[in-house]
């Protein structure tokens, strides 16, 4: 049995009592029942989710993969592909945006090549995970084998592993990568499905004439690898990107490990969207941390279910959503642990 296959084995759905007595032991704290809103839903969910009347929230962590994506020749990006790299050296010197709000909320972040079409010889503290030197254009054929989508889904997988190894108990995902908003797109518009021109958004900020070459190069994406979509992990593999794979591994890795996974924005999401069409109780296990405003993660978060804790009309990736989300379930548990019942502290319930 692989890795892959066995990490979708451990992954069951939860158990719902618990989530009961959550509720009961929230409605007996100070307050009239419900009046902490969705903090309540998501404290009662994340002890469900870790399995526990009585939550902790250990250790932090934004899982940041970086991969380049051979559709940024098709000028679907304002940025050039070289941006990949010099971002993940930002990253790792602590001055990209997920680090700042990492740092804030008391997470470490991870940052890891997993198909960065560049050396990255000297990057101190890099994850070195690379499983080919960035995704082929997708415009052209597909992204990567099959091999190699699993073998990047298992490098998220393993991560996953070792972060819930080193006591961690939310884990959120993020990514680097110019294009892959173009990806992201095309492997919703595949599995939803729904059109490119609902799928597909300014990304890095384009005006409306390059938009519109970006959802040509999406439709012509799907024309092209219109025969290898047949479950998901075909379509990840001929749509999707390096990174997209890593974070569907995470989140399975995550599920499996019974950790609170917290998911990013939109290429976090597609990534998520495979990981739940590979096993349905993947869903559960997910916080998804924020509504982006790239157009497309709407249709996205809509197809999986979901609602998401803020909406601050962010659209960067990097992880930094899931970054302040993690501050706001680490808020809801603390509710659940520290606020006194109405019997510790002498206070009267409902007449």
């Amino acid at each position: 049995m692989s890795r892959l296959d066995d990490t979708l084995r451990r992954i069951a759905p939860l158990d719902r009592a618990l989530e009961a007595t959550a509720r009961a032991h929230l409605d007996n704290l100070t307050k009239p029942p419900g009046s902490l809103g969705r903090l309540e839903d998501l404290a009662a969910r994340y002890c469900v989710v870790t399995g526990s009347a009585d939550p902790r929230v250990g250790r932090k962590r934004i899982v940041t993969f970086a991969g380049d994506h051979g559709v940024a020749a098709e000028g679907v990006s304002a940025y050039p592909a070289e941006v990949t790299p010099q971002m993940v050296r930002n990253m790792l010197a602590g001055g990209a945006a997920v680090n700042v709000l990492a740092r804030h909320v008391g997470a470490d972040v991870q940052v890891v090549d997993i198909g960065v079409n560049d050396p990255l010889e000297g990057a101190e503290g890099l994850v070195a995970a690379k499983v080919r030197p960035g995704a082929g254009n997708i415009a052209q054929g597909p992204a990567m084998t099959e091999a190699e989508a699993v073998r990047a889904i298992e490098v998220g997988v393993e991560l996953a592993e070792a972060a819930h190894d080193d006591g961690v108990t939310l884990i959120g995902t993020g990514e680097m990568g110019i294009a892959n908003t173009t990806a992201s797109a095309a492997l919703a518009a595949a599995l939803l499905p729904s059109a490119p021109e609902e799928t597909t958004g300014r990304g890095t900020g384009l005006d409306d004439a390059r938009l519109a070459h970006k959802i040509a190069v999406v439709r012509r994406a799907l024309e092209v690898n219109a025969g290898r979509l047949g479950d998901p992990l075909s379509a990840l593999a001929a749509l999707g990107g390096l990174e997209i794979a890593g974070i569907c591994g995470l989140i399975l890795g995550g599920a499996a490990c019974r950790m609170a996974v917290v998911v990013d924005g939109f290429i976090s999401s597609a990534g998520a969207l495979v990981a739940c069409r590979m096993r349905e109780p993947v869903a559960e296990h997910l916080f998804f941390s924020h509504a982006s405003a790239e157009a497309g993660h709407a249709l996205l978060l809509d197809g999986l279910g979901v609602e998401p804790i803020l909406d601050l009309g962010m659209r960067l990736g990097e992880g930094t959503g899931a970054a302040l989300a993690m501050s706001v379930i680490e808020g809801a548990v603390k509710v659940y642990n520290e606020m006194a019942t109405f019997g510790s502290a002498g206070v009267s319930g409902q007449a």
